[in-house]
C-alpha cells in the first residue's frame, strides 16, 4: 500500500473520531449555540418523581465508517490472491457493524426522567442528560419550554 492510501486512511479515521467525540450535551444546563436569544416559556412546579435512565448514543456514521475502514484493512492483509477481495469485503462489513456498536456505546450518556407537577396542576415528565444537578423530590424547579416543545428542568 502506498503513501497516498495511508494519508487518506489516517485522515478519514482521524476525522471520524473527531466527529464522534463532538456529541452535544442534552442536560438542563447546556444550550446549543442556536438556542441563544431564543424565547422560552417558563413555568414553575415541584418535582414529584425522579428516575434514572440511559440516553442512547449517537449515530453519526463515524463509527461504521471507521470500523469499515479498519475491518477492510484487516481483511485485505489476511487474504491472498482472489480471496483477498472476499476477506476485504467481509472485514469491511464486520468492521462497520462493530464500529456502529462501539460508537453507540461510547456516546451513550446517563440521563434522568423528572416528573414535575406544575403550579397549574398539569403533570409533565422531562428526560434530560444527568449533569449531576442532584434534583430532589419535593424541590421547586423551573420548566423551560421553547416553541418547538423542547423542554428542560432547571433551578
Amino acid at each position: 500500500m502506498d503513501k497516498r492510501f495511508w494519508t487518506a486512511f489516517v485522515g478519514l479515521v482521524g476525522g471520524a473520531l473527531l466527529v464522534s467525540g463532538c456529541a452535544s450535551s442534552l442536560g438542563g444546563g447546556a444550550y446549543a449555540r442556536s438556542e441563544a436569544r431564543r424565547v422560552m416559556e417558563v413555568q414553575y412546579g415541584v418535582i414529584e418523581a425522579i428516575r434514572p435512565v440511559r440516553l442512547e448514543g449517537t449515530e453519526t456514521g463515524a463509527g461504521p465508517l471507521t470500523g469499515a475502514l479498519l475491518g477492510g484493512l484487516a481483511g485485505n492483509t489476511l487474504g491472498g490472491g482472489r480471496g483477498r477481495i472476499a476477506t476485504t469485503a467481509v472485514g469491511a462489513v464486520a468492521g462497520a457493524v462493530a464500529g456502529q456498536a462501539v460508537e453507540g456505546a461510547v456516546t451513550a450518556r446517563p440521563g434522568v426522567e423528572i416528573t414535575v407537577r406544575l403550579d397549574n396542576g398539569r403533570v409533565l415528565a422531562v428526560t434530560q442528560e444527568d449533569e449531576g444537578e442532584g434534583f430532589r423530590v419535593g424541590e421547586r424547579v423551573r420548566l423551560l419550554t421553547d416553541r418547538y416543545g423542547n423542554a428542560r428542568v432547571a433551578r
